[in-house]
């Protein structure tokens, strides 16, 4: 019987680590196409190890395009990705909230609607929402980038709510009888309770606006003004004869910040996961 559990634990183990290197295994190719040269990355050959260690693509890359170098577009994107998740998650907390936990007239509408909007594709709001931006004067620029965020964002909304919904209400009551208003309520007690979903939330939303193309295509124009997404994209056409090793190299940097916006919040994650989100 232990000799079968210990055949059928590592068959699991074995399964998961095949699996777990197929799914990791583009990124891997990527990091390693950014120490070839072109030639060996046209050959199309799936080894891991570069025939020839080129770590200059680094430095080649690092140079950018037009006059603008890699740090101007990885810094315009940190500079949207920041205020846009910064603006979600306030945002989002105080929608949830409001709904959760405030009583108004027509808040089941309301909520109707703002699930409603989680039904629509991009692709369908896309031209009415550059129309309006557009005629507003805000096209080119960062702000139909970030602006759109600070007005709350329908799935992080519920997915607070449901959080909220496992925060006593008792505490609420209590704050009430010590003088707390409702945004002090919001700010002393559900905010503070509140800090699973909302490192949650700052991982997923830092990720789908880091990594987000077509908005930067649609509402930027200047090359100087460009993110790391579109920027790279570009890079790609810029000359006659692509360097994929520098583009490779491009790409594996702006993997860096992804990569450590969930290391740092990932203990944070699992510790409030673990406590239920309540303290005490």
């Amino acid at each position: 019987m232990r000799e079968k559990r210990l055949i059928r634990k590592t068959l699991y183990h074995l399964l998961v680590m095949l699996f777990g290197f197929i799914m990791i295994y583009p990124v891997l190719w990527m990091i390693s196409g950014s120490f070839k040269d072109n030639s060996e990355i046209l050959r199309g050959t799936l080894s891991l190890i570069p025939e020839t260690f080129k770590s200059t693509n680094y430095h080649t890359g690092w140079k950018g395009f037009g006059g603008t170098t890699f740090f101007t577009f990885f810094k315009n994107s940190l500079l949207v990705t920041t205020i846009a998740t910064f603006g979600t998650v306030l945002s989002s907390s105080l929608v949830a909230y409001s709904f959760s936990r405030i009583k108004f007239k027509g808040r089941k509408l309301w909520f109707t609607f703002m699930l409603a909007t989680m039904m629509l594709p991009g692709q369908v709001i896309m031209i009415p929402q550059y129309l309006i931006y557009y005629r507003l004067g805000l096209v080119p620029g960062y702000v139909p980038l970030i602006l759109p965020y600070f007005c709350g964002q329908a799935f992080f909304i519920y997915q607070m709510m449901q959080f909220m919904q496992g925060i006593p209400r008792e505490l609420d009551e209590a704050a009430k009888i010590d003088g707390c208003s409702k945004y002090g309520i919001y700010s002393r007690i559900i905010l503070p309770l509140l800090k699973p979903a909302i490192v949650t939330t700052v991982i997923i939303q830092f990720y789908w606006k880091w990594d987000d193309y077509m908005g930067p295509l649609l509402y930027l124009s200047r090359p100087q003004s460009y993110t790391a997404s579109i920027a790279i994209k570009l890079f790609a056409d810029s000359a006659s004869v692509t360097d994929y090793g520098a583009m490779f190299a491009m790409s594996t940097l702006s993997l860096v910040p992804v990569f450590l916006i969930f290391l740092f919040f990932n203990k944070y994650l699992v510790e409030g996961i673990g406590t239920s989100g309540l303290k005490g």
